[in-house]
């Protein structure tokens, strides 16, 4: 019989010693990230003791935790600038937010900060938002008002501490005190009680993010603002970045297709915003010798930003767009059903809580009426709540 045979390479990749454990990753963390990083082992941990998971760090846990929620995945179904019948091709909150996360690792990646807190504060950033995107944020708000209130960073904290219900031993996500921080930083709503510090700087891992959510739907703006028709390439010229970009695109390429002329540039503008934040981040970081996150939380100014043409132009392309686009009388229509439908459901379920199911009139019990009503209708995607709307109003409809 032949002796069987052994692959030296195949042996190496299945030892032990090649596993990448939890604490190899971390000692890799240790030895690559830049020092004002954010590691995974120096996490000030969960409300709720875990034991460590043998492959993940925490800050891996938490993005794989975001990703499997409910909320995360109603998204899906939930207002960027379009509602989402208006178009498969159109931003949702879904795909924003995947949007953010990818331009943030890069980002995050050449920083050398941690790229798994970037990812999982870039994935949860939504997630407070209720129905028909920032429309229906200002309804909520005016309807909570003398309640508490309503804040989509604040809310999105209650979403991942409290509302969440996918474990047995704890409420919420359970996610670590980082992540958790960078909606409460985020928030003006009062966070003290939750064990929150006002008047710190957040990570630079969440000040990263931030910067990236501006660039990502500005310009992601632009190109569904250009296919709806609402917006034109020869309009934006008005707008510095545009049209330097958009000038020099179709002087290169005369060749491409006007369609391929705007993703091109829209491209263009998100590379040239992306490069201008690095650069100009770490010449902040350079001049403000930060040797650790808590020297960065503790600066008096944030360290990951624009430079300040670039923030000049990225001004004006937003002042441009809330002129243009999202105050167009199409999308301010949207807007007024959104404030009905909404404020409508609400208030039937305040008039007469016996029409909430059983469940939601227990919660009422537990956290009062309006809050719980609060709770139900921000978790609803912009689908459901139009559903909701018309069992409840519509004569003929289908209860």
């Amino acid at each position: 019989m032949a002796a069987e045979s052994h692959d030296p390479q195949t042996e190496a990749t299945l030892s032990p010693a090649a596993i990448l454990t939890r604490d190899a990753i971390e000692a890799r963390e240790a030895d690559q990230l830049a020092p004002y990083a954010m590691r995974a082992a120096a996490s000030r941990g969960r409300m709720y003791a875990e034991e460590p998971h043998p492959y993940r760090t925490d800050y891996m846990r938490d993005r794989d935790r975001i990703t499997h929620a409910a909320a995360f995945r109603k998204l899906e179904y939930k207002t960027q600038v379009f509602v989402n019948h208006e178009g498969d091709y159109y931003r949702t909150r879904l795909t924003h937010t995947l949007e953010v996360s990818q331009i943030a690792r890069t980002a995050a990646r050449a920083l050398r900060l941690n790229e798994d807190l970037t990812e999982a504060i870039a994935l949860s950033h939504d997630l407070g938002h209720g129905p028909f995107g920032h429309k229906g944020e200002f309804v909520l708000r005016e309807l909570m008002e003398g309640h508490g209130g309503f804040e989509h960073n604040a809310h999105g904290l209650r979403v991942v501490d409290v509302l969440e219900a996918r474990y047995p031993d704890w409420p919420g996500l359970n996610l670590s005190y980082e992540v958790r921080e960078a909606f409460a930083l985020h928030s003006p709503l009062d966070t003290a009680s939750l064990g929150f510090t006002k008047g710190r700087r957040p990570l630079l891992e969440a000040q990263l993010v931030d910067v990236c959510d501006s660039l990502a739907y500005l310009s992601h703006d632009l190109d569904d603002g250009i296919l709806s028709g609402v917006l034109s390439p020869e309009q934006l010229c008005d707008v510095e970045i545009w049209r330097l970009v958009w000038n020099e695109t179709v002087q290169s390429q005369p060749h491409l297709s006007k369609r391929l002329h705007v993703l091109t540039t829209v491209k263009r503008i998100i590379n040239i915003g992306v490069t201008d934040l690095i650069t100009s981040s770490l010449k902040r970081l350079a001049e403000a010798d930060v040797a650790t996150p808590e020297d960065v939380q503790q600066h008096p100014h944030l360290l990951v930003a624009l430079s300040k043409d670039m923030h000049r132009m990225q001004r004006h392309l937003s002042h441009f767009l809330h002129e243009h686009f999202y105050n167009n009388p199409r999308l301010m229509k949207m807007g007024g059903k959104a404030k009905r439908i909404i404020s409508e459901v609400f208030k039937a379920y305040r008039e007469d809580p016996r029409m909430l199911d059983l469940e939601d009139r227990e919660w009422a019990e537990a956290v009062g009426l309006e809050r719980a009503i609060c709770d139900k209708v921000a978790a609803m995607s912009d689908r459901e709540v139009q559903e909701e709307y018309d069992r409840l109003f519509a004569p003929f409809e289908r209860i």
